[in-house]
């Protein structure tokens, strides 16, 4: 009886170790992926502000976009064939390289009255749009995407 008993608690014990380790694996798993997605969101805001701060210099001109293909946001498929800086995907956005790590494209996609001035004078918005990745895996998976509009 005592050896049923012992092989019992054995089994037991057996079966927490396992789901312990499985836990302690999916734990790992999920930390990475975190940490992964952190890297990307980083890598795509220093590309976003690497672009504003394009835009933002004296003489920056860009034409305005003409269609609606090439004012349209770019869409989810055109950001993994973004691989080296040149012009990809169906808006035919320039991307322009940021490090090693991230790109970002502009476009402009009009004018509007100056919301910081009351007079009658008018800004040009760009839409910046950029692409981080951590340096690992430039070529897939995964990839943050950010964009803000700026007012020039």
């Amino acid at each position: 009886m005592v050896l049923l008993v012992a092989l019992v608690m054995l089994l037991l014990i057996t079966m927490i170790g396992v789901s312990s380790m499985h836990n302690a694996t999916l734990q790992e798993k999920m930390a990475s992926s975190v940490q992964t997605r952190n890297t990307t969101f980083q890598a795509a805001e220093a590309a976003l502000r690497a672009g504003e701060n394009a835009v933002a210099t004296t003489g920056y001109t860009l034409a305005k976009c003409t269609t609606t293909t090439t004012c349209a946001p770019p869409p989810a498929t055109d950001y993994n064939q973004v691989t080296t800086a040149g012009v990809y995907g169906t808006a035919g956005i320039t991307w322009v390289a940021v490090g090693t790590t991230g790109f970002y494209g502009v476009q402009m996609i009009g004018t509007t009255s100056d919301p910081a001035n009351s007079s009658s004078t008018s800004a040009s918005l760009y839409r910046i749009t950029a692409i981080g990745f951590t340096a690992a895996t430039p070529l897939t998976n995964p990839r943050s995407v950010l964009e803000s509009v700026y007012a020039k």
